[in-house]
């Protein structure tokens, strides 16, 4: 979604008040992509003070669903969004002093779907869990093991008697 701003712009000490929808359904990162399953539209105020600074200020709440960092399981995740940012203004040019490039800003066009991407990009969780105390998944197989236990080996050696294990495994007895 695109919100022309030139008539704030023009106008010093306007202020206007936009109902934005998110017309995003997953977040794509390095990390992978990822389904935007609930977010609610919200409020934008764009406000010109005194002609010399451009306010936007907002909130609003998306659910994510983020695979749990140990089992892989997909996990429901609340962010919460809080856009305040001031822009200055150069005569009829906005420009971010926080940000070197501005992609959510095009000339006097407001990207919003840029300016939430960028937040979400902030605000994004370290590690998410399904539960404290998740078990992860089994190495050797691969077996959630929330889900059950398996039968693979879990003692790990230590990496350096590799080669002296190779030689017990080779001249073992039957």
């Amino acid at each position: 979604m695109q919100i022309d701003i030139s008539e704030i712009v023009s106008c010093e000490n306007r202020e206007v008040t936009e109902k934005v929808h998110i017309e995003q359904d997953t977040f794509v990162s390095r990390l992978g992509e990822f389904p935007i399953t609930e977010s609610a539209p919200f409020d934008l105020k764009i406000a010109n003070r005194e002609g010399s600074e451009l306010l936007l200020s907002g909130e609003t709440d998306l659910t994510v669903s983020i695979p749990c960092s140990r089992c892989l399981t997909e996990v429901p995740t609340d962010i919460h969004i809080v856009i305040d940012k001031k822009l200055r203004m150069d005569g009829t040019e906005v420009v971010d002093d926080e940000m070197e490039e501005t992609d959510y800003l095009i000339g006097l066009n407001l990207d919003i779907d840029k300016l939430i991407y960028g937040e979400i990009l902030v605000n994004w969780p370290m590690k998410v869990l399904c539960r404290e105390d998740c078990k992860g998944i089994c190495k050797v197989c691969g077996m959630n093991l929330n889900k059950g236990n398996c039968d693979c080996q879990r003692t790990e050696l230590d990496p350096r008697m590799a080669a002296i294990q190779d030689v017990f495994n080779k001249f073992k007895e039957v």
